[in-house]
């Protein structure tokens, strides 16, 4: 069986719960994963891309086969230049599914080699986002349902931002 490297991207501003579940079972079916986030100019993030960056790896102590990165660009380029096989997707509803599906076909063209993985969150986290996540804590909703949302570390980091 050969080595599998794969790339779990995302913008994950900020890393959730739901994030988490797919990072944790990628880790182990994965050999390697690389959780990425996609440096990306036009939009304006809550957490800056360093906080993003520390949050990701703290939380990701647990297993050791998984590294934190940042990337711009082709997420194909990116895979290709980090020697990856795999392209990790989660897939929460049918909207998901359609821009994934998109998403995976272009990127099949691109780079036919790599292939593209969708995971369904777990039950718990199948309605999850991090737009959501950041719309509660900027509205003012009870930071007390965020525990459930998102990391400790992250729960923390959203009363500093918000408060």
């Amino acid at each position: 069986m050969k080595n599998v490297l794969a790339i779990y991207p995302g913008s994950f501003d900020p890393v959730t719960n739901g994030h988490l579940d797919l990072i944790e079972r990628g880790a182990k079916i994965f050999d390697r994963l690389i959780v990425s986030i996609l440096r990306n100019l036009e939009k304006e993030p809550l957490f800056t891309l360093d906080e993003r960056v520390e949050m990701l790896r703290e939380v990701t102590r647990p297993w050791p086969n998984v590294e934190v990165d940042v990337f711009s660009g082709l997420l194909v380029d990116y895979a290709q230049a980090r020697g990856a096989n795999v392209i990790l997707r989660g897939i929460r509803a049918i909207s998901d599914y359609e821009y994934e599906l998109q998403m995976a076909m272009m990127n099949r063209k691109l780079k036919p080699d790599l292939e593209t993985v969708f995971m369904m969150p777990a039950v718990a986290f199948s309605y999850l986002s991090s737009r959501l996540v950041r719309e509660i804590a900027q509205l003012g909703g009870p930071m007390t349902d965020l525990a459930d949302l998102v990391p400790a570390v992250v729960e923390q980091r959203l009363r500093a931002k918000v408060l």
